[in-house]
């Protein structure tokens, strides 16, 4: 075969596969237009769309305001005890949570020198007395003078004093609890020298604990001394104890607002919280009754007002509304819904004004399910 003949056969084989690549994607590109969702009749832009929510009914109720402060548990007193004469401490009786009773024995210093002061000053007291009682038998018998007799008195009253004074720094000696209570704090120990007023424990009352919060000027007004307060202790998650107001502090910080407020702890709860646990006090502020109240989840802010969406004939509507207190994730409702109305609560973000809507409460998807749903006899 010449080359001129072969020439010619490969152009129009070239050719014949170049119009057959062209037809096949002419016809691959019409199918794909044909097949085009939407492109025709029944496609999903003739299908209105759906939005699944869930609902609530506006029901009538009661709520309260309230607001929840933390601060420190402490002992309603705690007292120091301090050494009211110097000495060496003979004897430590007391430990860190120590239960005492008021009058027990905690310490003793060293009272040696002060017995052996007193036994003299016992002496020049019995001496004192009779030297005055001799010049009282000589003053009637007019024997001495009335500056003698003055004198002895006046030295039988200094001896008598010195007596007493002696006496009750003998009694010093021994340190005994002020009061009922735990000891907090043990300074000293056994054969520690120490000085006059030298602070050597600490009792505390825990029949009786404290916390101290701070509430603001704007809601102080609204407790008084003997309201309940709920108390959550962190140390006890879960775990709610009852308080009542044992004073409100009669003036603000000026710098902050904030007025001290004390909520008292007794029995068991007392027991229960000790000192320097951190706690969280919830004081109510009001209460109102009768008021119809919507989940918070429920409102939906658009254009700066509130707003909730009503299901009415599966299409949601959208009401203007004017709010109240909140409390516990409920809102009152003053205006704009009525009793009964049911309200979206969940599925907001997607509704338009008069969407249509699918309820699919789960109390009421698990009521449909097949495991609950009974057979038809």
């Amino acid at each position: 075969m010449s080359w001129n003949r072969i020439g010619a056969f490969a152009a129009l084989a070239l050719a014949s596969a170049l119009a057959a690549c062209g037809g096949g994607n002419e016809g691959s590109g019409a199918a794909a237009q044909q097949g085009q969702p939407g492109a025709g009749p029944g496609g999903p832009s003739d299908v209105a769309q759906i939005v699944p929510v869930e609902t609530r009914t506006v029901e009538a109720g009661h709520i309260a305001r309230s607001v929840t402060v933390s601060g420190a548990v402490e002992p309603i007193r705690t007292v120091g005890v301090n050494a009211q004469i110097g000495g060496a401490l003979r004897t430590v009786v007391a430990e860190e949570g120590t239960y005492v009773e008021q009058g027990a024995v905690i310490a003793t210093v060293d009272d040696r020198e002060i017995t052996a002061q007193l036994a003299s000053s016992e002496a020049s007291f019995e001496l004192a007395k009779a030297t005055f009682d001799r010049s009282e038998r000589l003053r009637e018998r007019q024997v001495v003078t009335a500056a003698e007799y003055e004198r002895d008195r006046a030295a039988l009253a200094a001896a008598a004093a010195q007596l007493d004074q002696l006496r009750a720094r003998l009694g010093y000696a021994t340190v005994r609890a002020p009061l009922t209570g735990i000891v907090t704090e043990k300074l000293v120990e056994a054969g520690d020298v120490v000085g006059q007023q030298t602070r050597l424990f600490a009792i505390a009352d825990v029949t009786t604990m404290v916390v101290r919060v701070r509430l603001s000027e704007l809601d102080v007004v609204q407790v008084s001394a003997g309201d309940r307060v709920e108390v959550m202790l962190d140390a006890f998650p879960g775990r709610l104890l009852t308080g009542r107001i044992r004073r409100i502090f009669p003036s603000a910080d000026p710098a902050t607002r904030l007025v001290p407020v004390e909520v008292a702890l007794t029995g068991p709860d007392a027991q229960l919280a000790r000192p320097g646990f951190l706690a969280r006090a919830t004081f109510a502020l009001g209460t109102k009754e009768n008021v119809l109240l919507v989940p918070a989840s429920a409102i939906v802010n658009e254009g700066g007002s509130e707003a909730v969406y009503v299901v009415e004939n599966d299409r949601a509507a959208r009401r203007t509304v004017r709010t109240g207190m909140t409390s516990s994730g409920s809102v009152e409702i003053l205006a704009g819904v009525a009793s009964g109305d049911v309200v979206v609560v969940a599925g907001t973000n997607n509704l338009r004004d008069g969407a249509s809507v699918r309820v699919v409460n789960p109390a009421a998807a698990s009521e449909d399910s097949p495991e609950t749903r009974r057979p038809s006899t």
